[in-house]
């Protein structure tokens, strides 16, 4: 235990004035830790190469790594085991500009670990352990495995491995730097394990690239300002039904009582001397109901005023809007509720430029739909994935959504309440007008 004094790492700017509780570990990978909170050291003790390496890179946390709070900030973007591997990079390069041997942080798992990975299809995280071992004695083994179960994975993965080793060739006082940056966050660690966290994030809930065409996309999304990869998947739909509703005046639309001639209570005594009818009863019209989901996304552009025109319209209908923000990890809402039966949201979000959860939303609406009720979308068609990227399986799973529920398509969302009050279907001579959705119908119909 003599051989371990944290105590003496100092130099950040965060520091704190307190000791530290040092425990035995090995040499064996995840069995040595830095707890930066509760300040505990869990290393071996023995005198071997590779515990005194594997004592390294643990006091190596101890110095640059970031706090629990400057973590719990970024976890809205990114992945807590994405910002695990990054820093692992982070850490084993300062120590590998330090002189350390990083061959002997191997364990002998990494192929076998690999190859597992590949075999269950665990893509995400194969390119987190592939940031754990780079640059260590172990990376050979780590690709070896790759190449036994998931050969197709190697191209992407090496391109990412280039990516990274650039993001981390920064100079040592500039990745190992603890002073807070501009966004209040510690400086070395922003630009490198936070950058690369980032990629490794986004590429992980991307479609494994396979194709030429997949590859070269792939690359684009790891460069500086380049688009995130197709995922092939709908987002998570979070919803919010928390827009401070208020509730609408009676008005054009509402339900009400209407005078009759026969009924079994008497609501208007008055008409029997007053009325050439004598319509002294009364029977109530069905107030206006129905669902609509709105595209609120960048391509649809939905005025707020013509909102408040469709809710006067058919102001007991339940309307959705809907749009997802491009590789959003579910911290952001991206559908709301706009209209609920006679309540009205009292602000309108304007979107977040993408769709992304076009099939969620469109079976979240129907799940709350009354019997009998129209249910109407307004939509260009453009059915896109979790990165806003179109994709024809999704298309095609909008589109048996439509003839499922008997959705009736809209382009603007002014024709909405007209075609609420219709039951008739698209007519397919429209269907051309609504993208790759209504492509997709009208080849279904001609079959």
């Amino acid at each position: 235990m003599s051989l371990v004094y944290p105590e003496l790492v100092s130099g950040r700017d965060d520091d704190e004035a307190r000791a530290w509780t040092i425990r035995a570990g090995s040499t064996m990978r995840g069995e040595a830790s830095c707890n930066l909170s509760e300040r505990v050291l869990e290393v071996p003790f023995e005198q071997s190469e590779q515990a005194r390496v594997v004592r390294a890179h643990e006091l190596m946390h101890a110095r640059v790594s970031p706090r629990a709070n400057y973590l719990l900030k970024a976890l809205d973007e990114v992945s807590s085991r994405a910002l695990e591997c990054a820093e692992e990079l982070r850490v084993n390069t300062l120590l590998g500009r330090l002189g350390f041997d990083l061959a002997t942080l191997s364990d002998g798992t990494e192929k076998l670990g690999a190859r597992r990975l590949g075999e269950s299809g665990q893509w995400g995280e194969a390119l987190c352990f592939l940031m754990a071992v780079l640059g260590t004695g172990a990376e050979r083994d780590f690709f070896n495995g790759i190449r036994q179960s998931a050969a197709p994975w190697l191209p992407a993965l090496r391109n990412l491995r280039k990516r990274a080793l650039e993001i981390f060739s920064q100079e040592a006082l500039i990745l190992a730097a603890t002073h807070l940056d501009e966004s209040g966050l510690p400086s070395g660690y922003a630009c490198s394990t936070l950058v690369l966290a980032r990629l490794l994030t986004q590429s992980a809930a991307g479609r494994v690239p396979t194709s030429a065409d997949e590859l070269k996309a792939f690359r684009r999304s790891l460069e500086v300002g380049g688009r995130r990869p197709p995922t092939g998947v709908f987002a998570p739909l979070v919803v919010d039904e928390s827009l401070f509703p208020e509730r609408l005046r009676p008005g054009r639309g509402d339900r009400v009582w209407r005078a009759s001639t026969t009924g079994v209570a008497m609501r208007y005594p008055g008409r029997l001397l007053t009325d050439d009818q004598r319509r002294a009863f009364a029977h109530q019209v069905p107030r206006h109901g129905g669902v609509v989901v709105v595209d609120q996304s960048g391509s649809m552009d939905v005025a707020p005023e013509a909102l408040r025109a469709l809710v006067r319209e058919a102001p007991h209908a339940l309307v959705i809007g809907y749009s997802h923000r491009p590789g959003d990890r579910g911290s952001t809402a991206n559908a709301w509720v706009l209209c609920d039966r006679g309540e009205l949201a009292t602000r309108s979000p304007s979107g977040n430029v993408g769709n992304g959860v076009d099939g969620p939303v469109l079976r979240w609406a129907a799940s709350r739909r009354r019997a009998g009720e129209s249910y109407v979308w307004v939509t260009d068609g453009q059915v896109t994935d979790s990165h806003d990227y179109p994709d024809s399986r999704l298309t095609e799973e909008c589109a048996q959504l439509i003839l499922r529920y008997r959705i009736r398509l809209v382009r603007e969302l002014t024709d909405a309440a007209h075609v609420l009050r219709s039951n008739r279907p698209t007519p397919p001579s429209r269907l051309s007008s609504f993208g790759r959705v209504g492509q997709r119908l009208a080849e279904m119909s001609e079959i």
